[in-house]
């Protein structure tokens, strides 16, 4: 375990914060508009457009629109709000500039109370959010009997890191895992079981399998292989599968039994992946399709009722203006198909009746292909017609595809869909070499284990490192690169650190010194670190876990910049070096929280 990893499950489980600590920025915001109100009563509720600056520490440039809205002169009134400021020992220095924005510097004293302040947080005084609420969030929706491929990593990686984003927040998050277990296939493998007995007994596992998840894919692969072959080539067989069917779906004890037993099967496997993947997915969490079977002739019923569908040869249909085929025809959102059948839209329609009426959910969030994007569109607009659905409290976080170097969709070289196992291991096989170079005193076993978090760490910053409706190249050389914008240039980051105060053993204390005079990488590295509150709200209220990635990554770069300028061992005076080695110190925690929202590990040695 990493120096700081102990403190995953207190945060997980909702630890108290001592009290959130307002950003420098809020808190400059704050001045400037009291005396823009001070200046001006009329503009009391102006914004002062504050934001992080190259030539100061802050820019205001609300005077501009503000100005123009009043059809006064910019520079003047900016002029006015500075002799408007109170003398406070926060702002250093209010430079009017240009046709009228403000650059304000603040002093290296309140960076470090600021810090300090943050240190002494479990939180890094990173506030709850103001009015939390519940949030269901449907993600990772493999098959039952099918393997995981690269097509379940982004639902996955991106759904777990939004989880722990909005759990840090103070939201009520309910996990849903919506798996494939119900259809007209599991006729033939239920009929195929009930003829042949021991297809799925333990006793007949592939030989070499490495743990019980691969030997439970290794049955079901066998099952399917063999139902398929007998009911392509036996018209009786066909038959007595497709007689199956019903007996599910009424509840036939026997055929039940078997159902429950492939569905094992296939979470056997399943939990084999997520724990490769370091994804934590709880048995109560997985609410597949069939879960809401026993709802869908009430879903219709209600939908035919109240005008919201209505039958088009034999189908019941909701049809919607906007959506029309290529020859100009209305395509509908089919509920329930001719031959009295149900569409994934009306297991969708009762999985939202579920998430708001029984749940007592504020959002749903959907983590899907982009190209679903229709269907989900046509689902939620039905069930806000039905009145089932609050308009708005439905979000589809839309994601791009995973692409091949060659720019296509990923592939194997024979053409075929990728095993997510496969993809998983190549990277801790990458990662293991990289491990390997650096190591200095890590034993055989500790290379492994750091490899695995490395490798599983690149995926996945890989993936949540950019937009998530943007496709990504999978190119593990460049995900495993300590150079450039990685995870493992952040664990380095991170290990770096630790190695510092390993170092220095006892005589390392990290002690915040308001009265030193800080240098330029110091203000550089200091004042990032205090964006990581409102960073983490603009995250989580937008759903961006990029927006966190290439925070942690300038942080990395600006730690880098500070390690390079200014010695923390051989600092010049005692005090200088407690003051470096608290930035040291606050900046490995906050790579620390921020890596464990995105479910990435932080290794104390590399």
């Amino acid at each position: 375990m990493g120096y700081w990893e102990g403190s995953q499950t207190t945060r997980r489980n909702g630890s108290l914060s001592m009290a959130s600590v307002p950003s420098l920025a809020a808190s400059v915001r704050q001045r400037v508009s009291d005396a823009l109100s001070a200046a001006l009563p009329e503009a009391a509720s102006a914004d002062p457009l504050l934001r992080r600056s190259d030539r100061a520490d802050f820019q205001a440039n609300g005077m501009l629109a503000l100005a123009k809205q009043l059809k006064g002169n910019p520079r003047e009134l900016a002029t006015k709000v500075v002799g408007a400021l109170p003398e406070n020992d926060e702002i250093k220095d209010v430079e009017v500039s240009g046709p009228g924005f403000l650059n304000i510097t603040v002093s290296d004293a309140a960076i470090v109370r600021t810090l300090a302040a943050r240190a002494a947080d479990d939180r890094l005084g990173v506030p709850y959010a103001e009015h939390p609420g519940t949030t269901v969030i449907d993600y990772s929706q493999p098959n039952v009997a099918k393997e995981m491929h690269v097509g379940h990593l982004r639902s996955t990686v991106i759904g777990d890191a939004v989880v722990h984003i909005l759990e840090h927040r103070g939201e009520k998050v309910i996990r849903r895992h919506h798996i494939g277990d119900w259809g007209t296939n599991f006729g033939m493998l239920i009929q195929y079981l009930i003829e042949h007995p021991h297809e799925l007994d333990h006793e007949t596992d592939a030989q070499g399998a490495k743990d019980a998840g691969e030997a439970a894919m290794a049955r079901l692969n066998r099952l399917y292989k063999s139902s398929r072959a007998v009911f392509d080539s036996d018209e009786a067989f066909k038959a007595r599968a497709r007689d199956r069917v019903p007996a599910l779906q009424s509840g036939d004890p026997e055929t039940l039994a078997l159902w429950h037993k492939i569905v094992d099967e296939s979470k056997t496997y399943f939990q084999g992946v997520y724990a490769e993947l370091d994804v934590e997915v709880r048995d109560e969490d997985v609410v597949g399709e069939s879960a809401y079977n026993d709802d869908l002739h009430q879903v219709v019923k209600d939908l035919e009722e109240s005008g919201v569908a209505v039958r088009s040869e034999g189908a019941l249909c909701v049809f919607f203006e906007d959506v029309k085929g290529p020859d100009g025809t209305p395509t509908p959102l089919i509920v329930q198909k001719s031959n009295g059948g149900f569409g994934y839209a009306a297991t969708d329609l009762a999985a939202i009746r579920n998430r708001i009426g029984e749940l007592k959910a504020d959002t749903l969030l959907y983590v899907v292909d982009a190209r679903q994007a229709l269907h989900f569109r046509m689902v939620f607009e039905t069930a806000q017609r039905a009145g089932w659905l609050p308009e708005g409290a439905a979000k589809q976080l839309a994601f791009g595809t995973v692409l091949g170097k060659d720019g296509k969709p990923f592939k194997t070289r024979a053409g075929e869909t990728v095993r997510l196992v496969d993809l998983l291991d190549e990277a801790i096989e990458h990662a293991a070499g990289v491990v390997r170079e650096k190591a200095q005193d890590l034993t055989e076993e500790e290379i492994q284990d750091r490899a695995a978090q490395v490798g599983i760490g690149a995926v996945k910053y890989a993936d949540l490192s950019n937009s998530m409706t943007r496709d990504y190249v999978f190119d593990l050389d460049r995900m495993v690169s300590l150079q450039g914008d990685t995870s493992v240039y952040l664990q380095y980051a991170y290990a770096r650190i630790r190695s510092i105060f390993r170092r220095g053993g006892e005589a390392a204390k990290p002690v915040p010194h308001p009265e030193l005079e800080l240098a330029p990488a110091e203000r550089a590295l200091a004042l990032q670190l205090d964006e990581f509150g409102d960073t983490l709200a603009t995250v989580a209220e937008e759903y961006a876990p990029h927006k966190l990635t290439a925070y942690l990554y300038e942080l990395a770069s600006l730690y880098s910049r500070f390690f390079e300028n200014c010695p923390v061992l051989k600092a010049d005076t005692e005090e200088q070096k407690e003051n470096r080695l608290f930035l040291c110190d606050l900046t490995a925690r906050t790579l620390h929280q921020g890596m464990d929202l995105l479910g990435i590990r932080t290794p104390e040695r590399l």
